[in-house]
This record gives C-alpha cells, sequence and structure tokens, in this order.
C-alpha cells in the first residue's frame, strides 16, 4: 500500500491513506438512502502500458443511482469496499486513498506504485459533476 500521497492524482490536495474506520463510518452515514455511484477501473488511461503493451481495460459508471442497505470495507490495504444492492452487490478492489470533499462527496481511489489511478468509487447525495 502507498504510506504518502500519490505523486498524480485525480482528486484534491485533501486525499488521505485510507483510515477503515472513517470510511466505513462515512460508508454509513450514506447507507439506505439514493445516492449517486461513480466507479472506475482502468489499466489504461492513467496507468503505464508497461512492456506488456496490453490494450487498455476500463470500465467508467457515473451518476448511477442506488440504494445501498449496506456498506463494508475490507482488508488490510489495499481495501475492498461493498455496497449491498436489493439484488447484488457493487465493490471496488484495490481501494488505497480517499477524502470527504466540499460537496460532501466520498472519493475513494486505488493508485499503483508510480501514483497512477487504478481504481475509484465515490458515492454522492448530489450528482457528480460533469467534466
Amino acid at each position: 500500500m502507498l504510506d504518502r500521497p500519490p505523486t498524480r492524482r485525480a482528486v484534491e490536495d485533501d486525499v488521505r491513506v485510507i483510515d477503515r474506520q472513517a470510511v466505513q463510518d462515512e460508508l454509513d452515514r450514506r447507507a439506505q438512502a439514493d445516492v449517486y455511484l461513480h466507479l472506475e477501473t482502468t489499466t489504461g488511461s492513467y496507468t503505464l502500458m508497461g512492456p506488456e503493451k496490453r490494450p487498455p481495460v476500463i470500465a467508467f459508471v457515473r451518476n448511477a443511482i442506488v440504494n445501498y442497505s449496506r456498506g463494508a470495507i475490507r482488508g488490510e490495504g489495499p481495501y475492498r469496499v461493498g455496497l449491498k444492492l436489493e439484488n447484488g452487490w457493487v465493490y471496488a478492489d484495490g481501494l488505497t486513498h480517499y477524502e470527504v470533499n466540499e460537496r460532501d462527496e466520498l472519493l475513494m481511489a486505488g493508485y499503483d506504485a508510480e501514483g497512477q489511478l487504478t481504481v475509484a468509487l465515490q458515492v454522492s447525495r448530489t450528482p457528480f459533476r460533469e467534466a
């Protein structure tokens, strides 16, 4: 796990290494209500391709409305966060950092050793801004 803020990141300067209890408290605070979800994972857009030159693998969901009965953070770092939906789960694995910004959005992200974003899971009571 990274023990310092990444050198390059897509989130603001308040990003911190994940504190399991703090993230769990934030997940609990948003449970059982309609929230907006952002989920992104990539091996290409933000990460280095490396010598194997594989094509990038990317998944992206933004402003999907979900209602989860419980959220859970697991692992010793990097972490996995899961949201229990009525008929299944949403989860992200490889999370290393988090912040709660001025819009009260819970932003969680995973970075590789070079500080490149590999996964993001974000939860908000209001829609995320379109970039």
